[in-house]
Parts: structure tokens; sequence; C-alpha cells
């Protein structure tokens, strides 16, 4: 039977959860009103945070959806993107519009990687 952790449990949600050798992180976002290049960065090193507890890293990202409030932000989401991600192993990635969780928020990703 394979286990299955769960990193940083709380009452609604887990911050990561691991499975196999697979990592399912929760949506990330950043400060709710900082413009969508703050926003990414922010994200993007919680990413990072949680895939170091599980055992990952960027390289092993398998998949990303993005979701932006608004695709007018996403020409000035994918400088932000493109420095962060390991350009030898970039993963599967879509992004589409959708209305988050509260009005400042302009961006929101969801990780699936695999462990090291």
């Amino acid at each position: 039977m394979t286990t299955i952790q769960r990193i940083e449990p709380g009452a609604r949600m887990s911050g990561a959860v691991v499975h196999g050798n697979t990592v399912y992180l929760a949506g990330q976002v950043g400060n709710e009103g900082d413009d969508i290049q703050a926003q990414v960065r922010t994200a993007l090193a919680e990413v990072d945070r949680l895939l170091a507890l599980a055992g990952s890293h960027k390289s092993r990202i398998l998949q990303a959806t993005i979701w932006l409030a608004d695709m007018a932000d996403f020409k000035a989401m994918n400088p932000v993107w493109e420095a962060w991600i390991d350009p030898a192993n970039p993963p599967a990635r879509a992004t589409g519009e959708a209305r988050l969780a509260g009005p400042g928020f302009k961006f929101e990703v969801i990780i699936v990687a695999a462990l090291n």
C-alpha cells in the first residue's frame, strides 16, 4: 500500500500532498494587492519552499496550471515565470483566466511534481 504524506495540513487543505513518487501542491498565490510580477515571484518562492519540504525541486515539475484574474497580465507574468523555471526541464503548462479567491489576487499556480 502506498502511503500518503500531507505537508502542512490545515482544516481546509494541505500545502502539499505526496503520494507515491508524485507531489501535488495546493494553489499558490502572492500577496493580495501586489502587482502581477510581485505576486508571481511570491507564489513561486512558496512553490520552491513546499517542493523542498516534500523532497523535490522545480526541475522535477511535471505540470503547472496557472490562473490569471485577467489575461491582460499574461505578457507581464511570463518573464518572471521564464526566469524561475529550470530551462533544461520546463514543465507542461496551461494558463487560463478565472475569478480568484479575492479581488486583489492576480495569479495562482497549481503544481504537480515528481520526487527526486
